[in-house]
């Protein structure tokens, strides 16, 4: 089974919500669409569950078109944001709520429910409603029962945003257990490029609209094909300075000169450099590292680990640290980064270092 976008549009009268999207995603996948609130993937993950049709495009299954199809002729399940579950139902009941509709023997209904229970943790609390459970357990509740819908195709749309921390890392370590015993194409949505991470399976990266790049989630993060994907893949933002290639050599302007290494293949001309925030280093790095002097923003400790902002020039900069940094605002420090592990973009926005042998940013 497969599903697939072709070219697919959506226009809201003068607004243009998503923008010729073209994705093909296979059975038993996992498929994670990543992007900023209002990058399009809500309204894609509608008409693929038949919701809204696209103003143009055609949405295809197994090969036949499905464009105009709505949603209750289609075997889709979805999971929203918000944990919705029968308030006056056990959990058992819940989960086998699927199945009664579909007349499924009672033996059948206690076997299927049980096995659910058991992969995403329920056991204890069938007999429970679902307000005596907390929100992590709520959830589960309402993957199991779109699970129990056998749905060829699970859409979850940010199902983890209303939880806690602790809660939603215990479920994004299980999903991924859950999608895989389960065979179906899941497609889920998120706007955070960790949990995409911790997901792993593809990541589709979106941005006003438009699909910029569809792969491995590992390979879309350490090779994005041009800044706008790399942007959609960091956070904290993607830091950005400008660099000239002349000569074999990289001009950093007032931060420096260093060889150009493994971009000695890249034209001579204007680039924009980008790199992560963990790729800038408050401690002295060897080999070609170049020291950019900047000014402390601010500084957040998140506990084993420091956000510090910076001031470099006319760049906004950000540091990744490890361990608790106490710098105050305004204290001139010095930051080191090795080009060599950072991505060239050209003036369109394009990788200019794909082919230069290197795997840029980790």
């Amino acid at each position: 089974m497969s599903l697939v976008l072709d070219n697919v549009s959506k226009s809201v009268a003068t607004q243009k919500h998503l923008d010729g999207v073209s994705l093909t995603l296979k059975r038993g996948s996992l498929n994670v669409l990543l992007g900023a609130t209002l990058a399009g993937k809500t309204s894609l993950l509608r008409i693929m569950a038949g919701l809204d049709p696209p103003t143009a495009g055609r949405v295809l299954m197994d090969g036949a078109d499905v464009t105009g199809v709505p949603v209750r002729r289609r075997n889709v399940a979805m999971v929203y944001q918000q944990f919705i579950n029968y308030p006056t139902l056990s959990v058992f009941e819940n989960i086998a709520s699927p199945l009664r509709v579909k007349g499924v023997a009672g033996a059948e209904v206690e076997t299927r429910v049980a096995a659910a229970a058991k992969l995403l943790r329920l056991e204890p609390y069938l007999k429970r409603t679902p307000l005596e459970l907390s929100g992590g357990q709520q959830q589960r509740t309402a993957i199991a029962r779109a699970l129990m819908k056998g749905a060829d195709l699970v859409l979850m749309d940010e199902p983890l945003a209303n939880l806690d921390y602790k809660l939603r890392e215990e479920l994004r370590e299980e999903l991924p257990r859950i999608f895989e015993a389960s065979g179906a194409i899941f497609v889920y949505a998120t706007t955070e490029p960790a949990e995409a991470l911790m997901l792993g399976g593809s990541t589709a990266t979106l941005h006003q609209g438009r699909l910029t790049q569809f792969g491995p989630t590992g390979q879309v993060y350490r090779q994005p094909r041009d800044i706008t994907s790399a942007r959609v893949f960091s956070d904290p933002p993607l830091n950005v300075i400008d660099v000239t290639k002349q000569a074999g050599v990289l001009d950093f302007g007032a931060f420096g000169k260093t060889a150009a290494g493994r971009f000695s293949n890249v034209a001579d001309g204007a680039y924009a450099m980008g790199f992560r925030a963990h790729q800038l280093s408050l401690d002295p790095l060897g080999g070609v590292a170049l020291a950019l002097p900047a000014t402390v923003r601010v500084s957040e400790i998140t506990g084993s680990e420091s956000f510090v902002h910076l001031a470099a020039g006319a760049h906004l900069l950000v540091a990744l640290a490890q361990g608790v940094r106490s710098l105050e605002p305004g204290q001139a420090i010095t930051v080191w980064l090795d080009p060599q592990q950072a991505f060239l973009f050209d003036a369109l926005g394009h990788r200019a270092d794909a082919g230069s042998g290197g795997e840029g940013a980790r």
